[in-house]
């Protein structure tokens, strides 16, 4: 079985070792040499998306696709190498992933989305999405394949988490009244990926989310306290000189559904809220 990853970054990296440890082969992209030895280290195979042969070569009788790249003004960078690559192999993979934001709903001044909701993405960057969401649906349609979409809210996990910004001395509680943000454990996206891929669905589209959206100050002050570390202050939202990504992030707020990914997929994220992924983490030496 092999697995090509079309952006091997922190979620494609902990996917890959997944399906590693199920026995699978792995190819993935990789732009420069470094990059390439670097996935050879890994026991993964490197592919130039701008070498067509080379990824001719790694998409022969691929399995499974995970995308992870994010568009650009020219759309998704995966679908121009890779749907020419898999029509030259004549390879038909089970199951391609496409991973997406919750940003393409936009702002829902708090209310509960789910994947039927209308996506009314207010950045340049959700719009992207939206745009390279619809690209993948009409790709799977038009050459018979199983797409999937996953919509995915912050990421946290080892390495990425409010404990390493308190450990940096870069944590803040910056208060909004009424914000709420959905966030989710990259081990809990990587058993939601696995239950797709073992029960594929042409055209499925999934938040992969947890179960309780929160205020990102209740999180700083959790994992302070996990730490044993003064709370940092609060800090008012519309009194700080945020920068245009934080001004942008704090514009959306949503709570967002996970009930279809459980209903069909069967998934149960192991950390249904922030005080149980950042547990794990600390328990785990992060």
């Amino acid at each position: 079985m092999r697995l090509f990853v079309f952006g091997l970054g922190y979620v494609g990296a902990a996917f890959a070792d997944a399906l590693q440890d199920r026995g699978w082969d792995i190819a993935a992209s990789a732009r420069d040499p470094g990059q390439a030895q670097a996935l050879r280290d890994k026991g993964i195979t490197p592919a130039d998306p701008a070498d067509r042969d080379a990824m001719i070569a790694a998409l022969a009788g691929v399995n499974a696709i995970l995308i992870t790249a994010p568009p650009g003004p020219d759309g998704c960078p995966a679908l121009e190498s890779i749907v020419p690559a898999l029509a030259q192999a004549q390879a038909y993979p089970d199951w391609i992933g496409y991973l997406s934001t919750t940003g393409v709903y936009g702002d829902f001044e708090g209310r509960w989305v789910f994947e039927t909701s209308p996506l009314k993405a207010q950045s340049v960057e959700g719009a992207r999405r939206v745009g390279a969401e619809r690209d993948w649906r009409q790709v799977g349609r038009g050459m018979g394949l199983t797409v999937t979409t996953f919509r995915l809210p912050g990421i946290y996990g080892p390495g990425r988490s409010a404990l390493d910004r308190l450990r940096a001395g870069e944590g803040r509680r910056i208060v909004k009244p009424g914000q709420v943000f959905s966030r989710i454990h990259v081990d809990d996206i990587v058993s939601g990926l696995l239950a797709s891929l073992d029960h594929p669905r042409a055209g499925g589209v999934y938040n992969l989310v947890d179960d309780e959206p929160a205020p990102p100050q209740d999180v700083m002050e959790h994992a302070a306290r996990l730490l044993g570390v003064p709370v940092p202050p609060d800090l008012p939202f519309n009194e700080l000189g945020t920068s245009p990504a934080t001004r942008r992030f704090y514009a959306e707020n949503k709570r967002v559904s996970n009930a279809r990914a459980k209903a069909e997929l069967g998934w149960r994220p192991k950390h249904p809220t922030y005080r149980e992924g950042l547990a794990a983490i600390l328990k785990a030496g992060g």
